[in-house]
């Protein structure tokens, strides 16, 4: 069984809120109670969250806050897929120099912290827009 939603959302960081509240009620829609208390859906909000502020900070930036930002969520058997579309410049992520343990500096870590939080992330031009998949394989039964 497959289920999806999508919402479109200007670009502000002050809807970040709302697109959370939004995946939570997606998500306890359609998981078992017993699910519904799995640690996948933190993991899946926060990975939602650092997407989000990616795309209004970065691939957004210089842009209108009337630009749209749409997410799309779906869930099968076996896993949830959110994608978040966005109109920046293209940009490869994978290019990005991980941070030496131990070490600090400003920004950075979003794409790595993605990559710990999931099972699938990628970020492609896809006709005028960029897409960052993010996959999260289930275990509906807890």
């Amino acid at each position: 069984m497959s289920y999806q939603d999508h919402l479109t959302v200007n670009s502000e960081l002050t809807v970040l809120n709302s697109v959370q509240k939004w995946f939570e009620q997606f998500w306890f829609q359609h998981h078992s109670p017993i699910a519904r208390r799995d640690h996948q859906l933190y993991h899946l909000n926060l990975a939602l969250a650092e997407g989000f502020t990616n795309a209004v900070r970065h691939a957004h930036c210089g842009l209108s806050t009337e630009t749209s930002i749409e997410i799309e969520v779906m869930l099968n058997d076996d896993r949830m897929e959110i994608r978040i579309w966005d109109w920046g410049q293209p940009f490869d992520p994978n290019k990005l120099e991980e941070p030496e343990p131990g070490t600090l500096r400003e920004g950075g870590y979003g794409w790595f912290l993605l990559r710990r939080l999931t099972d699938q992330v990628s970020y492609d031009r896809q006709g005028q827009r960029n897409c960052l998949l993010i996959v999260k394989y289930t275990n509906k039964s807890g």
